[in-house]
């Protein structure tokens, strides 16, 4: 039986998608040698939880169309999937490298780093994502096998392990030593130093939750409806504790604001549990409660957010070039204006394309 079509993972793609922007206005604002912290926290601490909800709601949608007691057509999946994400993926990233090259006068590098270039995806900032997703997509038969054999002591296994390995490879002096010891040509250093940008075990318990969800949506909507004060109570607690930490880091330990966002991110312990706090209470919000034109406007961002994330870094380039200065009240305009203008760009796409069909 086809289940109903879901719009609180449209309004989730709208948030995440607006949070995404933040994080790269925030690091613009970051060049301000006296920014406003509280601004910073909301740019680049609040909105940490943006990426791996993508995954979280990815996995969500997927595993809540797939029927596992049905044969996974793997081959038919994959080409779905990268007529939907490896080709973009492939373009954009011929776009920005060509389009960088040009603008910043790079030069056109040799073969061998424009391959690596888009293995791990650096053409431009953003673009490590897709890469991660066209990961989670080639291990589809892997999470569903996981999934399919489900058991509370083993999730709560991969949900410890998720902690220690996000802590080891984001933190671990002993992996940067060893990183920086290898050879600049070795192809290991590479793959340490790129880590980040294609290994899907940064991210995996939240993506198996997605799935693991999905697969029992009924009893967790039905949970959610009878548990809105508690997950409230859980987002907030973990909100608080990941802007206290980058606080903390700021105000005690006398980090800069760029360094405490560096440490205080998505992969900390406090972030882990912020990501899933949030991803939980976003699904209780829209399942449970209406909010009128916000929802609209989260609609329209959710259904336009594939065109708004590859578009939005090119925006910010460009607008870059005009003199002025990112003090708070600018940044605050500079953020709204890019939103509007890469949410237009995604309406116009896709209307000359709907006028080519």
């Amino acid at each position: 039986m086809k289940k109903p079509y879901l719009k609180s993972i449209e309004f989730i793609r709208g948030v995440a998608m607006l949070g995404v922007v933040a994080i790269h206005v925030g690091s613009q604002y970051l060049t301000n040698p006296t920014p406003n912290l509280n601004l910073v926290a909301l740019f680049e601490v609040v909105s940490r939880f943006s990426v791996p909800i993508f995954f979280f709601i990815s996995a969500f949608g997927l595993f809540y169309k797939i029927d596992l007691q049905e044969k996974f057509d793997y081959k038919n999946f994959l080409r779905r999937r990268f007529k939907a994400v490896l080709y973009p993926y492939l373009i954009w990233s011929v776009i920005y490298f060509t389009h960088d090259n040009n603008f910043f006068m790079y030069g056109l590098p040799d073969f061998g780093f424009a391959v690596q270039v888009i293995f791990f995806g650096l053409a431009k900032y953003h673009l490590y994502f897709l890469v991660i997703l066209i990961w989670f997509y080639l291990l589809m038969p892997l999470w569903i096998k996981i999934i399919k054999n489900f058991t509370p002591p083993f999730f709560a296994l991969i949900f410890f392990l998720q902690i220690a390995f996000n802590y080891f490879s984001s933190y671990s002096t002993c992996l940067f030593e060893v990183t920086n010891a290898l050879p600049v040509e070795s192809i290991l250093r590479m793959f340490l130093q790129w880590r980040l940008n294609y290994l899907v075990l940064h991210y995996a318990f939240i993506f198996l939750l997605g799935g693991i969800l999905a697969v029992h949506s009924e009893k967790f909507f039905a949970w959610l409806k009878e548990n809105k004060f508690l997950v409230t109570a859980v987002f907030l607690v973990t909100l608080i504790l990941h802007l206290g930490y980058f606080y903390w880091l700021v105000y005690f330990e006398k980090y800069s604001a760029l360094s405490a966002v560096n440490t205080a991110h998505q992969l900390s312990p406090t972030g882990f549990f912020y990501t899933i706090g949030a991803s939980i209470f976003l699904f209780m919000a829209f399942e449970n409660f209406h909010f009128g034109l916000i929802e609209k406007f989260l609609s329209l961002t959710g259904k336009n957010s594939y065109g708004v994330y590859l578009v939005h870094p090119m925006i910010i380039t460009y607008l870059l070039k005009i003199n002025f200065v990112l003090n708070a009240i600018n940044t605050l305009i500079f953020y709204l204006v890019i939103v509007l203008i890469s949410l237009g760009l995604s309406l116009l796409w896709k209307k000359i394309i709907a006028t080519k069909k």
